[in-house]
């Protein structure tokens, strides 16, 4: 693959390019935004395939790591992107239906409210984090995707599933105790009861 054989970067696709989009899923909970990450980071790695060190065990490492900056790149861009939108048309109001896709990856209360907090995890924590526990990468190989040190990936590692618990837990009231249950005409029905006693009184 180094020296550019057609063939052998064809086998590290088939090989890997599951796990890209299983990873880049995870992370954006955007299949349409998942499915870009895989072919940008394919073909960065097509481009500095020479960089690949001989004797590696498993590219996979190597593949992830330039998925984590492909993403990193791809989120600032969107970010631009909204914000140019927003600029553009301040009274527009437009459905943003990023919501219903991450919905659709993470259809339960838990999932949504981690997903919640790994945002607000610092940019490192998360992405040893994700690497590591949803990727299913070894400290050694996660310090490879990442360049930096093991020891990194261990001590942050541990604190990042720390803060993701105390976060998680916070989301989870949050969602709670500030969701309110509505029916389909979009009316709120707690309170119908009482609503309904203060009319009775009233009419007396």
């Amino acid at each position: 693959m180094r020296s550019g054989d057609p063939a052998a970067f064809g086998r590290l696709f088939d090989e890997h390019a599951r796990t890209v989009y299983r990873h880049a899923l995870r992370v954006s909970g955007d299949p349409s935004a998942a499915e870009d990450v895989v072919s940008l980071t394919f073909l960065e790695a097509w481009r500095i395939r020479k960089r690949v060190l001989p004797g590696d065990e498993s590219l996979l490492p190597w593949l992830l790591g330039i998925t984590t900056n492909v993403h990193r790149n791809v989120a600032r861009s969107a970010r631009r992107h909204r914000a140019a939108l927003e600029r553009l048309h301040e009274n527009d109001v437009t459905p943003d239906f990023s919501h219903e896709l991450v919905e659709r990856v993470a259809d339960s209360e838990e999932l949504r409210a981690v997903r919640a907090a790994l945002g607000r995890l610092r940019r490192t924590d998360r992405e040893i984090f994700t690497l590591c526990v949803w990727s299913g990468l070894d400290h050694a190989a996660t310090a490879q995707a990442l360049g930096v040190p093991v020891g990194t990936v261990r001590s942050r590692l541990s604190r990042a599933r720390a803060r993701l618990r105390e976060l998680t837990a916070e989301e989870l009231r949050k969602s709670r105790s500030g969701t309110q249950r509505r029916d389909g005409t979009g009316q709120v029905q707690a309170g119908r009861r009482s609503a309904a006693r203060s009319t009775q009184e009233t009419a007396r």
